[in-house]
């Protein structure tokens, strides 16, 4: 139980920061807790919304979101979420496990190589 504790506040607040706490929640329910790829996923997405929420409250607050592009790519983000849900429906769970896994190996490799901007 506590072990859990620790593993939502410590996901939440990377998520929040933007350093990917969603995909460290998923491997924490999917390797750790033994739960579906699918489950796991789902719960994720249930976790995220109270931590866009906080920290959108923040950025709002520090004057750092353009109104404009975020509700474009909040439109974009759904209609993703229902393509993704009804492509998933129909997928067998090794394989989304497998392009999960490419997936987190790519964006980790890119970060990795690429150089910062700033």
């Amino acid at each position: 139980m506590i072990k859990d504790i620790i593993a939502a506040v410590l996901s939440g607040m990377l998520s929040s920061m933007g350093f990917g706490g969603g995909g460290i929640l998923i491997l924490y329910l999917s390797l750790y807790k033994n739960i579906p790829q699918l489950n796991a996923q789902g719960i994720n997405l249930l976790f995220f919304i109270p931590s866009a929420l906080l920290s959108l409250c923040f950025h709002t607050k520090n004057k750092l979101i353009e109104w404009k592009l975020a509700l474009k790519m909040i439109a974009l983000g759904i209609i993703g979420a229902g393509a993704g849900f009804f492509i998933l429906n129909q997928s067998d769970e090794n394989i989304i496990r497998k392009i999960f896994s490419v997936i987190l190996i790519l964006m980790g490799t890119k970060s990795l190589f690429s150089k910062d901007k700033k």
